[in-house]
C-alpha cells in the first residue's frame, strides 16, 4: 500500500511537472533546436501512424550520446539474430537522437523517450507495440516498467551499471525504485560490483543467465578513416598535441589556469573537446577570456588545423569525431574526471591508442579505469595542474608514451566480447516467439 502511494504521488508530479519540462525543452533549443522537434512525442503524442511490418519490432532506448554509441554493435547484431526486426529507438538528449539517425534501416522508427506519466507511456506501448524492450545502461523508470509488465511485455536493462552513490540515492527512495528494479524481465550488467548492487535494489540478475556480461563500450569500434587523418594532423601539427577529453563544466577553467601558469614557451599543442555542444561557443568564450587566441574545428580545412600563430588553442565543436581528435592527440585528459561527475568513457580513447590522464573521480567507469590503470594505459593524478606536469613529463620521454599507446590498444581488445554476449542473453531471456506482427 506504501509503495503504491508513493508512485500515485510520483505520477502527480510529473504530470505536474509537465509545463516545467515544456520551458525547458524551450531554453535548450535556442541553443540546440532539435529539442524543438516533435516535442509532442515526449507525451505520447504522434503524427503519423506506424506502418505494419512482419517480424519483431525491438525497442532500444539510448537516452544520450555515450548509450547511443554503445548501442550501435548491439543493434547490428540484434538485426543478425533477428532478421527482418523493426529497430524502435528513442532518446532522451538532441545528442542522442542526432547520433541515432546514423543507426537506422527502412522501417525503423526513432522517437522522443516518453516523460513517465501513465498516459504517456501508455500512449507509447500503445502506439509502437513493440514486443521487447531494452533499457540502456541506467534508465529504469516507475511508470515505464509498470506499463510493461501489465502488458507482458519483457523489458531488458542492458548494459547496466550502479555506482554506489546512485544506490544510495535508490536505496532512499525505495518505495519507488524497489517495485522498477523488481519489476524488469532482466539486467545484463557490465561488472561484478554493479550486478550486486542492482541485485540488492531487487533487480531479477540476467533472469537464470550470466547477470555480468561486460560493457558493449569496449565493443564500439572508433571510425578507421578519423583515426587515420588525425594521426596525420597530428604528424603535421609540428608540437606534440595534447587533449581535454569531454570536458564538463568547472573543467576548462581549471585546465586554462593549469596552462596559464605554464607559461608562454610551453612546447605543446593545446586542444580541448567539450562534452556537451551547447557549450561550445561558452567554451570558445572562456579561452579568449584568457588573452589566449582560439582556433575552432569549424574553422579548419581539409588540412587541418592552421592558425596565423603557434599560440591557438585548438577547440574541438564537432559531433561524431572522437576518434579524429584521440588521433590527434599523443595523450588526452579524461573530462569529468577531475570534477565529482565520475569520468567520461576511457575506453574510446584507449581504442583509439591514446594514452589517458585521469583525475581523482571515475566511479562511473570504475572497473574500467581500475584496468586501465593496472595495463599501464593510464595515470591517476589530483587535478589539473597534476595532470599537465605528467603530461608534460611524459612528452619528454618518449618510451614510456609508446608504451602506453600499445598498452591501451591491448586493454581495449582483451575486454571485448559483450555485445556477444549481450545480443546471446536476450534471445535466451526474451524467447521472442518465431513469428510475430507488429503494427
Amino acid at each position: 500500500m506504501r509503495c503504491t502511494l508513493a508512485r500515485w504521488i510520483y505520477s502527480l508530479i510529473m504530470v505536474l511537472a509537465q509545463p516545467l519540462l515544456r520551458l525547458k525543452l524551450k531554453r535548450r533549443g535556442r541553443k540546440e533546436p532539435a529539442y524543438l522537434q516533435a516535442v509532442g512525442e515526449r507525451f505520447g503524442y504522434y503524427g503519423q501512424a506506424v506502418p505494419c511490418v512482419e517480424g519483431l519490432t525491438v525497442w532500444v532506448h539510448a537516452v544520450s550520446l555515450g548509450e547511443t554509441r554503445a548501442a550501435t554493435a548491439l543493434i547490428q547484431a540484434l538485426r543478425a539474430q533477428w532478421p527482418g526486426m523493426r529497430l524502435l529507438l528513442t532518446h532522451g538528449t538532441a545528442t542522442g537522437r542526432v547520433e541515432g539517425q546514423k543507426l537506422l534501416q527502412a522501417g525503423d522508427v526513432q522517437t522522443w523517450q516518453p516523460w513517465d506519466t501513465p498516459g504517456a507511456v501508455k500512449r507509447f506501448l500503445q502506439h509502437f507495440k513493440p514486443g521487447i524492450g531494452v533499457l540502456m545502461e541506467t534508465e529504469v523508470w516507475p511508470n515505464l516498467v509498470a506499463a510493461c509488465q501489465q502488458q507482458a511485455m519483457p523489458l531488458v536493462l542492458a548494459n547496466a551499471r550502479m555506482s554506489d552513490k546512485s544506490m544510495r540515492q535508490a536505496r532512499r527512495l525505495r518505495c519507488l525504485s524497489a517495485p522498477a528494479f523488481a519489476g524488469l524481465h532482466a539486467v545484463l550488467a557490465q561488472t561484478q560490483a554493479d550486478a550486486d548492487r542492482l541485485e540488492l535494489l531487487g533487480a531479477p540478475m540476467g533472469a537464470g543467465l550470466s547477470a555480468v556480461v561486460g560493457n558493449l563500450k569496449y565493443d564500439a569500434q572508433p571510425d578507421a578513416t578519423q583515426l587515420s587523418r588525425g594521426r596525420q594532423w597530428r604528424a603535421n601539427s609540428g608540437k606534440p598535441v595534447v587533449m581535454l577529453a569531454s570536458s564538463r563544466e568547472g573543467e576548462e577553467l581549471a585546465w586554462l589556469q593549469a596552462v596559464s601558469a605554464l607559461g608562454a614557451t610551453t612546447p605543446v599543442q593545446w586542444l580541448v573537446v567539450p562534452r556537451h555542444p551547447q557549450r561550445f561557443d561558452e567554451v570558445a568564450s572562456l579561452i579568449a577570456s584568457r588573452g589566449l587566441n582560439v582556433l575552432r574545428r569549424s574553422d579548419w580545412t581539409e588540412a587541418g588545423p592552421h592558425a596565423p600563430n603557434d599560440d591557438a588553442i585548438w577547440l574541438g565543436d564537432s559531433l561524431g569525431e572522437m576518434a579524429l581528435y584521440y588521433g590527434m592527440a599523443d595523450l588526452c585528459l579524461l573530462g569529468g574526471s577531475f570534477a565529482p561527475l565520475g569520468g567520461q568513457n576511457l575506453i574510446e580513447a584507449a581504442a583509439c591508442g591514446c594514452p589517458i590522464i585521469m583525475g581523482p573521480h571515475t566511479f562511473n567507469f570504475a572497473e574500467a579505469a581500475e584496468h586501465a590503470l593496472a595495463a599501464g594505459a593510464a595515470w591517476r593524478v589530483a587535478d589539473a595542474q597534476q595532470a599537465l606536469s605528467m603530461a608534460l613529463a611524459l612528452l619528454a620521454n618518449d618510451a614510456p608514451l609508446q608504451a602506453a599507446r600499445h598498452a591501451a590498444n591491448t586493454f581495449a581488445q582483451q575486454h571485448r566480447g559483450a555485445v556477444a554476449r549481450t545480443s546471446q542473453g536476450l534471445k535466451a531471456a526474451l524467447a521472442p516467439p518465431q513469428s510475430s506482427t507488429s503494427h
